[in-house]
């Protein structure tokens, strides 16, 4: 089977293509445009295997991703190409209006004329997979969890951007009839995350006796899951989910800011301590990010119960393997804080003050 992977030199992309790699049976071809958070080193092993073909194109260009379907012509489209940093969104959110907007629509429209074409053999195993996030729901209160029936109530530019292209996508499969699939993650951590994401910006800052920056009183919840627990759940949906189907992807360990940081000082007092004293007197607490949503949730029991996916691995095993990776590949991210970005704060511009930020309330239920 041939997989086209967009934005599959990222941290998630490139975890999707191991995976696939590992299956000795399909031949991979990735599509990225290596932005600043892109890097070829989480896929060295395989740029000599004859299955798999690197393209260096941009999915707002038309010409190139034809150019792209034509030559390849895959079976299944994992599309992941995307800018994805809330914080960069808040100070730069045109890119991420061009990128996921109107690159996922430039990628639908050259798909659709791609699938078009396909004999009917062909087009009845055709799959289009977007992946999307957590974060187009909004915020919850204390208690429910997101499913795949709620509604969506983006805060960030970013989590809009993503918001829109999901609409796209089930407009494409709705008015044109491409065989689609969509899936939301919980928030991803391990190997390769470039570390403007928070644990592995903690871990290295941790490292190199840096403030760990933990934004407003750290009280705000995210639902974990491990990039390769996630490349496993994309491809299971990817290969096997209904077509017009969206699912859910979340591990249930659901933590708090500040109980990430402190649980990462925490492995790290024992796997490099420090000359004197811990890890934890390094936090501090800056202003919060604006438009900052509170609590993330998700429900999988659709994707546990149509596919059998389940996390392979806890939260505690994974986030030690993760700061275990960081401590043994400093050259990778040295690279990283030394050249593209330094860790300094992103998408404070705004400030912390709510005089700055239009509000917008409304009624919530606890099921959410």
């Amino acid at each position: 089977m041939k997989f086209m992977i967009t934005g599959g030199a990222g941290f998630i992309g490139s975890a999707v293509v191991r995976n696939l790699m590992a299956r000795q049976e399909h031949e991979i071809c990735v599509v990225d445009k290596l932005t600043y958070a892109a890097n070829l080193q989480a896929l060295a092993g395989f740029m000599d295997d004859p299955r798999f073909t690197f393209e260096r194109a941009d999915i707002v260009d038309s010409v190139a991703v034809k150019t792209i379907l034509d030559r390849h012509s895959p079976d299944i489209i994992v599309h992941l190409a995307a800018e994805s940093h809330v914080d960069r969104s808040i100070d730069s959110p045109g890119g991420f209006i061009q990128t996921n907007i109107v690159g996922t629509y430039t990628l639908l429209q050259a798909v659709l004329e791609h699938f078009r074409l396909l004999p009917q053999s062909r087009k009845t195993s055709f799959r289009f997979h977007h992946v999307s996030t957590d974060e187009v729901f909004g915020s919850l209160g204390s208690e429910g969890y997101f499913t795949e029936q709620t509604p969506y109530d983006p805060s960030s530019p970013y989590s809009a951007s993503k918001a829109a292209s999901d609409h796209l996508v089930r407009a494409w499969a709705r008015t044109y009839k491409l065989p689609v699939s969509i899936s939301n993650c919980s928030n991803n951590y391990g190997p390769y995350q470039f570390p403007e994401k928070l644990i592995p910006l903690i871990i290295i800052n941790a490292i190199e006796g840096k403030p760990l920056p933990v934004y407003g009183n750290g009280a705000n919840i995210r639902d974990w899951l491990h990039v390769d627990d996630h490349a496993e759940a994309l491809l299971s949906v990817a290969t096997r989910g209904r077509p017009g189907e969206t699912y859910n992807i979340g591990s249930n360990s659901e933590r708090q800011n500040l109980d990430i940081v402190t649980a990462i000082c925490t492995i790290l007092d024992r796997l490099r301590p420090r000359s004197s004293g811990v890890y934890a007197q390094l936090i501090t607490h800056v202003s919060d990010r604006p438009g900052h949503d509170m609590r993330y949730a998700i429900d999988a029991k659709k994707l546990r119960n149509e596919l059998g996916w389940l996390p392979s691995r806890s939260f505690e095993e994974g986030l030690v393997q993760t700061v275990e990776w960081y401590l043994a590949n400093a050259d990778w991210w040295n690279d990283i804080r030394s050249n593209v970005y330094g860790g300094e704060r992103l998408g404070a511009q705004l400030g912390s003050s709510p005089d700055h930020q239009p509000v917008f309330s409304r009624s919530t239920s606890s099921s959410r």
